[in-house]
C-alpha cells in the first residue's frame, strides 16, 4: 500500500506510511484478539484499549517516519522498516499486557 501510494500516486511518504498503518490496524484487531492473544475480554474494552495503544503507535510510526526521512534522508522503505520494528514492540507489549 506505501509503494503503491507514493510511486503511483504521488501521496506524501509520511502519510501514505500513516494511511497504511490504520488500515492495517482494523485488520490486526480482530487477528489479535482472536488468534494472537486468544482472548476473551469483552469487545467494548478490548477495543477502546487497543485502539488506544493503535494510535499512540500510530503517531509513534509517523513520527520515526518523518524524523528518519527528513533528518536522516533515508529511502522511505528503509524508514518504513525502521519504523515497523519499534512501533511493533510498542503495539505488542501495550496489547500483551493492557488490551487483551
Amino acid at each position: 500500500m506505501l509503494a503503491a501510494l507514493v510511486e503511483l500516486l504521488s501521496v506524501n511518504e509520511v502519510f501514505a506510511s500513516t494511511l497504511g498503518y490504520a488500515v492495517g490496524a482494523v485488520v490486526s484487531y480482530t487477528l489479535n484478539y482472536r488468534f494472537t492473544f486468544n482472548s476473551d475480554r469483552p469487545h467494548q474494552i478490548a477495543v477502546s484499549r487497543f485502539f488506544v495503544i493503535a494510535l499512540t503507535g500510530m503517531a509513534l510510526n509517523s513520527l520515526a517516519i518523518a524524523f528518519l526521512l527528513h533528518n536522516l534522508a533515508v529511502h522511505y522503505f528503509v524508514a518504513q522498516i525502521a519504523a515497523t520494528g519499534f512501533v511493533l514492540l510498542w503495539n505488542f507489549v501495550g496489547n500483551r499486557y493492557w488490551t487483551f
